[in-house]
């Protein structure tokens, strides 16, 4: 494992030699064959079933998971799927979950589904996809994920077998006999037909592929992004850029000795690449607490005594998940931790500091995005972490500032100069990131630069800020949430003239969903009756604004467009003031800073607690200052 401190140590491991001449694997089964053959008796994968730090768990060894992902691939080919066919799975985290992902990227093309989105929305993705199987879980109390899949699949009617994971399995003792007894029953309104997956499975040879895997590069993924549209955008990642993302972890973060702790979901990239596929090329363990994760009953509060357990040495995690467990106290041995990694959204100054103080740890933050197949950049392990940067290009990587035009040509921009963020590495895929053709047009720049639709700069010491977002999306805890679909929902009433939906700051969730909206005129509708509304037209229960409010005309452009910057500057003053209440400040003004994006100045008087300000300011990512 290479040194990563900065930027002179991403140069030199670019410098040893190009990327295609590495010598890397072409396929994932023989990116993981390596892995097997180094490392086949150490630990790959462990998981509880309950958030205990003495609770039971399952631990697979390298050659264990190299075997179950063999007959799980050999299960999908027996079931008609080949190399252009599509294996869903809407499954929560569990020792079956990598073996589905990894399998049915061997197989055919592997389509993780958020288990959270509605059976509808669930339903779109498996006909965009046009999925053969899916791998879904059978009915278990607390969950309703085998219903949403049931009513998906009526809705899918090119998938021809469901195959069903029964977590009933890693109960022991009472709780196992009388699942089956109040099991909740699922109607099938479909014809797919129905298998054990873990009997199907084992039916299979687990030795060998009894099928050829040609060492050819090929499109092994689908994965959705945003999941709030009724017609999800599908980006398809190619063995290449799956596994440069295990490349990187292996080089520059992790080896073999290494435990991460990943309570996020592997429907996700952020757990299936850099986590996964890093530990696949390291050799290093990969611990999964409970199948929601983060979300999962108790996991927050066992969270330091799991770190102790499994002896944790890497930790990846969200701002939101910081924030959390930040209100708990550090009551274990947590001196195995080396670092934590966190992404989807900016880290505010004071979570940072409170964790470092807590825990003796340094977060670093990266950036990825699932149209990039993840890995952008990061902030270096061993050295400068710029806290509310995104770090520094990896090896490989390339980031440009653009300065576009509405035909997407244009310059570079100089140092600090804000533009949008344009990407290229192996994990790029000119011309062809999405599914359907319609929806590449105008995504590059200089034909292989993907327009992340983020915008930010790059620094004097090459470290990349992101300062805001072309494309408009809200970031709820790292869930994307498409603005349209709360306008779309409010514009349904018929009072309603006008909407502009936006992210609020948030102290937890880094943004939540706001609305602001303009009746029609001599209409009347009380801001509780469209709270009511929306919560009945728009599906996606992380969309539906935390708030709305009615203005008498909302903020527009000369050609009529709802000028957003105007809200977002609005929801701040009155999010921040909420905030300040009590201490002796409040916002005089928000500004556009060419660097920082929007920034708060705030004003006091001679009563002002100052520490008070910072205390409660720092808690969220938008920037701010002393008037």
């Amino acid at each position: 494992m290479a040194k990563f401190a900065g930027m002179e140590d991403r140069n030199r491991v670019e410098a040893e030699c190009a990327y295609e001449d590495r010598g890397l694997p072409v396929t994932i089964y023989r990116f993981l064959a390596q892995t097997a053959e180094r490392h086949g008796d150490r630990p790959a994968i462990s998981f509880q079933l309950q958030a205990g730090p003495s609770d039971p768990a399952v631990t697979l060894t390298w050659s264990d998971l190299f075997e179950r992902v063999t007959e799980t691939a050999n299960l999908f080919r027996s079931l008609g799927v080949g190399p252009d066919d599509t294996v869903a799975y809407l499954l929560p985290n569990s020792i079956e979950t990598p073996a589905v992902l990894l399998g049915g990227a061997v197989a055919g093309i592997v389509n993780p589904i958020n288990p959270l989105l509605d059976a509808e929305q669930i339903a779109g993705i498996l006909r965009e996809t046009k999925a053969k199987v899916l791998v879904t879980l059978k009915a278990f109390p607390k969950t309703d994920v085998a219903q949403k899949a049931a009513a998906a699949v009526a809705q899918a009617p090119d998938v021809t077998h469901v195959l069903e994971v029964d977590l009933n399995r890693y109960l022991r003792g009472v709780k196992r006999l009388i699942v089956p007894l109040i099991r909740p029953r699922v109607k099938f309104a479909h014809k797919a037909k129905v298998l054990d997956f873990e009997a199907a499975a084992s039916a299979q040879k687990h030795n060998r592929l009894m099928f050829d895997d040609p060492e050819q590069d090929r499109v092994a993924a689908y994965f959705h992004t945003g999941g709030t549209t009724g017609t999800p955008k599908v980006a398809q990642h190619r063995y290449s850029g799956m596994i440069y993302n295990g490349w990187l972890g292996a080089t520059i973060l992790f080896d073999e000795n290494d435990v991460l702790m990943c309570p996020l979901p592997l429907f996700h990239v952020f757990a299936a690449y850099p986590i996964l596929m890093s530990c696949i090329g390291s050799g290093a363990h990969m611990i999964l607490p409970t199948p929601a994760g983060y979300r999962g009953e108790g996991v927050f509060d066992n969270f330091w005594k799991l770190v102790e357990r499994w002896q944790v040495t890497f930790l990846i995690t969200v701002p939101t998940a910081i924030s959390a467990l930040m209100q708990r106290p550090v009551d274990a041995d947590v001196s195995s931790l080396r670092t934590a990694i966190s992404g989807s959204a900016a880290m505010p100054i004071e979570l940072y500091n409170r964790f470092k103080q807590a825990t003796g740890v340094e977060i670093a933050e990266g950036y990825g995005l699932t149209e990039a197949t993840c890995l952008v950049s990061c902030n270096p392990v061993d050295g400068l972490k710029k806290v509310g940067s995104v770090g520094v290009p990896l090896p490989y990587t390339k980031v440009r500032i653009l300065a576009l035009d509405a035909e997407g040509a244009g310059k570079d921009c100089a140092i600090d100069e804000v533009g949008e963020i344009c990407v290229s590495n192996p994990g790029v895929w000119p011309g062809r990131t999405y599914t359907e053709d319609a929806k590449n047009r105008d995504l590059f720049a200089d034909g292989d630069y993907l327009r992340t639709g983020d915008l930010g700069r790059i620094d004097e010491d090459g470290y990349l800020w992101i300062t805001g977002r072309a494309k408009d999306l809200i970031i709820r805890g790292g869930h994307n949430i498409d603005p349209a679909v709360i306008e779309d929902g409010l514009l349904s009433h018929p009072a309603v003239a006008f909407v502009g939906a936006i992210g609020q700051p948030d102290a937890f969730a880094g943004e939540l969903p706001c609305a602001y909206v303009e009746l029609v005129s001599g209409a009347e509708v009380s801001v509780e009756e469209l709270a009511d509304h929306a919560r009945t037209t728009i599906h996606e229960r992380a969309a539906i604004p935390k708030h709305v409010e009615i203005l008498d005309e909302l903020p527009k452009t000369a050609v009529g467009k709802i000028f957003k910057p105007d809200l977002r500057k609005r929801a701040i003053v009155r999010v921040f003031d909420a905030a300040l209440d009590g201490t002796g400040a409040r916002v005089i003004e928000v500004v556009e800073d060419k660097k920082r994006g929007l920034v708060a100045r705030i004003g006091k008087d001679d009563h002002t607690d100052e520490n008070a300000v910072r205390g409660k300011l720092g808690e969220f990512a938008c920037a701010w200052e002393w008037a």
